[in-house]
């Protein structure tokens, strides 16, 4: 036995020993529950909310403000690379640099040293200066090609990874129903079947890549006449067939590891704290096992547009209740907002926890504690100019000719002069969540750069997009602008507000104009001075959503006090170049959503009739020209009216007057009605988004270089009256058609011609009769029985033709991109297994009915091809 001296001795090596080993939670052999369960039991309450607030930014709020720790933070790059490096790597280095220093103190100097993840929006390519653009994901969807959607993503997260980044707030997998949606462009269109292949190809590299995902925004995030997170009601058959399955293909095929919630309400919850949606959908049924992030500000929603809450506190507590996690936010301050009850016990500790732990579980398997560093020599392997070549070649393959008369394209040899018109031709726009662009090659310098050494290549710039008769009056112009604030409607009592403005441009839609002012009741009224840009008489007024009037110098000049609707009120003026006049506006809102600006005509461009007829001319002297148009979308800019916007639509009937031919090339991402000029031009493209290489492919296209097969993702309707259109419509009671005009669309969903012509033949089925549970295969013999090697697209459409609960008209559940030579022909195999035959019954169960299936190939939702039964037996 050891003497009492010794073996106290003993103890005190051992307990010192004990002190000295590393936590468990920093044991990369331990398994990660165990690492997760000790590193929650070590820390604070404010260290577990900071694991569950997410915002963009970096260090320079001070490191203090981070010494709890975070979640993560979006991490752009800055100028600290030195010249050589920019040139080679663009700001690759410089992110990879920022993300490292930043992660560094995080591991290094808070207390318990847990990495943070940094994300970063990848849509269609990463948000990062030096990365490559992808054409937009509707174009993407367009390619009908999941095989060239891998490689595109691939080529993303390796760019994302060489930077630092470990979460994407992507891909969108909403169904885009009405494409008057100004995000229909970030989607993969109407169909769930081909968003779910579309975004689980997306999804795969980057998670095998150890790059999170989030898919958003869970759920249907668009409502009534396609406007952006509208409330929905929606029963949960609608929402099961149609609107989660891309979601669930994301989780269960692509392993998403994160969920980005919605803006809107979901039957009356907000889908951040919809309990139902969360907790009994999305954890129970689908069985996710990730984090859920709340959009942008989301949460806080809940009081200030949904009214489900009386403040962010309680909005707070009521989404970490229903299956929230994570909360995005805009900025470091807006914690102050969320986290009161995260420390005063309002929201339950054992909550807390399985929230802090779900992140904390993502962050090991990422292996962010072990390896927290990006390797700062990845930035200079990406290889530019491969990822390059991919951009051609997504856009190529996205390009889907709409009209073709008289085999218009490919453009003819024998032409010698080609007039491209229209600001689309220059502008090289990547549409909506793009960076600001690397090396874009624009459709005017892709068509130079293919034509122009054997062809006259003249431009042209037309009209351009924009359409208003009045603009806002510009800040150069306003001198001394003081807005005071009123908390009633008729401007009197002391202003509870009163600030110096820019300009008088306002729209108070989701908040009011500030804390201390009445969102829906309110008035104002501004004073200051007003300087002529030139001598003339202009017109002048006010644009707005409630009662307003204006006078200068000091004599009423309009006058519309009262409360009625949207309105434009202008009148003309003599105006004196440089002269100085007082101005007060006065405004007042009663309901909310609230709209006034400042407008004239003083500083339009009024000389459009001469840029049409300068246009005309240039078309008139050329053997053939190209118009190129475009539209205007994105996130809060839903369109009312889907025909081009400005004067667009007027040049393309002014310049196919002069008797040339014309193809139109459309730019944009989402449905475009055509009724007014269609007839008018011999040839239709609709090339989208095309990204940076856009210019390229067009021209490519054109030339007859490549043989088109985009295929569209969304119907194209006739007019925009019949919307919402989709072709996967369940049977009406009497019929589809209008009194005015037909139900059917312009282009169908699938639709797209090619240079070449294919035969479908000898349609045959493995077995046509299979049990409930079996699977048979299809075949057909598909030809090309043109004079050019071209891609067709095959499509597979279903139908049930008797069962218990009503299916849609036609169903899409397969696709092929099938490249074949001239006069080529090849075999074509679909295989049918029960989860393409089947059906949500009654008690909301998916099974597959006995009974007759229709099976029909074809090469759009409407051009059907070949068709045959299959029977399903008991």
């Amino acid at each position: 036995m050891l003497p009492r001296g010794a073996l106290l001795f003993l103890i005190l090596i051992v307990a010192a020993a004990c002190e000295q080993s590393p936590p468990i939670y920093k044991n990369p052999e331990a398994p990660i529950s165990a690492r997760v369960e000790d590193l929650l039991g070590r820390m604070s309450k404010e260290e577990k909310f900071w694991q569950l607030f997410m915002i963009p930014g970096d260090l320079s709020e001070g490191k203090a403000n981070y010494s709890n720790g975070i979640f993560g933070l979006q991490i752009r790059g800055n100028s600290d690379a030195t010249a050589t490096e920019q040139l080679m790597t663009g700001s690759a280095l410089a992110t990879a640099r920022k993300v490292n220093a930043i992660q560094r103190y995080f591991v290094k100097e808070t207390r318990l040293g847990v990495p943070i993840i940094a994300f970063e929006e990848a849509l269609h390519g990463l948000i990062a200066e030096g990365a490559t653009s992808y054409p937009v994901p509707i174009a993407l969807a367009a390619t009908w090609d999941t095989v060239l959607m891998a490689k595109v993503a691939s080529a993303i997260a390796a760019e994302a990874r060489s930077r630092g980044i470990r979460d994407v707030l992507s891909p969108v997998v909403n169904i885009a129903t009405d494409s008057r949606w100004g995000r229909t462009e970030e989607t993969y269109g109407e169909d769930p079947f081909l968003s779910s292949a579309m975004g689980a190809a997306f999804v795969q590299p980057f998670e095998a890549a150890g790059i999170v995902t989030t898919p958003k925004h869970f759920i249907a995030n668009i409502g009534d006449g396609g406007r952006d997170s509208y409330p929905i009601d929606y029963n949960e058959r609608l929402l099961e067939e149609i609107y989660l399955p891309p979601f669930r293909a994301c989780i269960t095929r692509g392993g998403s590891r994160s969920i980005m919630t919605s803006y809107n309400s979901v039957n009356g919850s907000p889908s951040s704290a919809n309990k139902w949606l969360l907790k009994e959908k999305l954890m129970g049924d689908m069985g996710f096992r990730g984090f859920v992030i709340s959009d942008a500000g989301a949460i806080g929603g809940a009081n200030v547009l949904h009214m489900t809450a009386a403040n962010y506190e309680e909005a707070t507590i009521n989404a970490m209740k229903n299956g929230a996690h994570v909360i995005f936010q805009t900025s470091w301050e807006h914690h102050k907002l969320f986290i009161p009850p995260f420390l005063d016990g309002r929201i339950d500790e054992e909550l807390i926890d399985s929230a802090v732990a779900r992140v904390l579980r993502v962050k090991f398997e990422l292996g962010l504690f072990e390896n927290p560093f990006v390797d700062e020599s990845e930035a200079a392997r990406i290889d530019q100019s491969a990822s390059q070549a991919l951009a051609k070649d997504a856009a190529l393959r996205s390009i889907v000719l709409l009209k073709n008369e008289d085999n218009a394209l490919p453009l003819k040899k024998d032409i010698r002069s080609i007039a491209v018109i229209g600001v689309d031709a220059v502008d090289g726009r990547l549409g909506g969540y793009s960076r600001p662009g690397q090396a874009i090659v624009p459709i005017l310098a892709g068509i130079r750069g293919k034509l122009g050494e054997e062809v006259e290549v003249i431009y042209s710039q037309g009209c351009g997009r924009a359409s208003s008769e009045f603009v806002p009056v510009s800040s150069d112009n306003l001198i001394g602008l003081k807005g005071d604030y009123f908390n009633n409607i008729d401007l009197t009592g002391a202003p509870v507000l009163s600030r110096n403005e820019n300009n008088l441009d306002f729209r108070w839609t989701l908040f009011g104009p500030d804390p201390r002012v009445n969102f829906d009741f309110f008035s104002v009224r501004w004073t200051g001075k007003l300087r002529s840009p030139g001598s003339g008489k202009y017109r002048i007024g006010l644009e707005g959503n409630n009662g307003y009037r204006l006078f200068i110098d000091d004599k009423p000049f309009i006058d519309n006090w009262k409360s009625q609707s949207y309105t434009i009120r202008v009148a003309e003026f003599s105006f004196e170049k440089d002269r100085v006049y007082d101005i007060r506006a006065e405004f007042f809102e009663s309901s909310g959503g609230s709209r006034i600006r400042l407008v004239w005509d003083a500083e339009v461009d009024h000389d459009w009739q001469g840029k049409l007829s300068k246009a005309a001319e240039t078309a008139s002297g050329c053997d053939a020209t190209i118009v190129v148009v475009g539209i205007e979308e994105g996130e809060g800019l839903d369109r009312a009216h889907l025909g081009l916007p400005g004067k667009q639509e007027e040049m393309i009937r002014r310049i196919a007057a002069t008797g040339k031919p014309v193809v139109v090339v459309i730019v944009g991402g989402s449905a475009v009605t055509m009724k007014n000029w269609i007839d008018n031009v011999e040839a239709v493209l609709e090339v989208w988004y095309p990204g940076d290489q856009g210019g390229e492919a067009v021209a490519d296209v054109l030339s007859g270089d490549f043989n088109p097969a985009g295929r569209l993702p969304v119907s194209f309707p006739v007019f925009e009256g019949q919307l919402p259109f989709v072709y996967n419509h369940k049977p009406t009671g009497r019929n589809d058609d209008y009194g005015d005009m037909t139900g059917q669309p312009l282009f169908p969903f699938g639709f797209g011609l090619s240079y070449t012509t294919f035969a479908y033949s000898d349609l045959r089925f493995d077995k046509q009769s299979i049990g409930q549970g079996e699977t048979t295969s299809l075949r057909f013999k598909l030809k090309n029985t043109g004079d050019r090697d071209g891609d067709e697209v095959v499509q597979l459409y279903i139908r049930d033709e008797v069962a218990s609960v009503a299916q849609p008209v036609k169903q899409l559940k397969g696709f092929q991109r099938v490249l074949l030579k001239a006069g080529e022909e090849k075999e074509v195999v679909f295989s049918i297994a029960p989860d393409l035959l089947g059906i949500l019954n009654e008690d909301l169960v998916w099974v597959v009915e006995p009974g007759d299936f229709r099976i029909m190939i074809g090469s759009s939702s409407r051009d059907i091809r070949l068709r045959d039964h299959l029977k399903v037996i008991p």
